[in-house]
């Protein structure tokens, strides 16, 4: 494996995992009263073109950490949508 692709699943692991709080405690507690809508649906489809930018690129460590951000972003999304005012 090279350098750059070890830098690169050391940012994703970092940036997937710094995510993972919120989403748990939104899965837990249901509360989604401090959740934007408006930047959850921007954040949300943000990481969809990252996913598609990293498949395009073949840039596995872009398409693993998108792949799980996205699935926990959406699913918050979703939560927000369902039961958030």
């Amino acid at each position: 494996m090279q350098l750059i692709d070890v830098i690169g699943f050391i940012a994703a692991v970092l940036t997937t995992a710094s995510f993972v709080p919120q989403a748990w405690h939104t899965f837990r507690t249901r509360d989604v009263s401090g959740i934007s809508l408006g930047m959850y649906s921007a954040f949300t489809a943000g990481v969809a073109c990252w996913l598609v930018y990293g498949l395009l690129l073949g840039a596995w460590p872009v398409v693993i950490a998108n792949l799980v951000t996205l699935s926990l972003a959406a699913t918050i999304l979703v939560m927000k949508l369902r039961f958030g005012q």
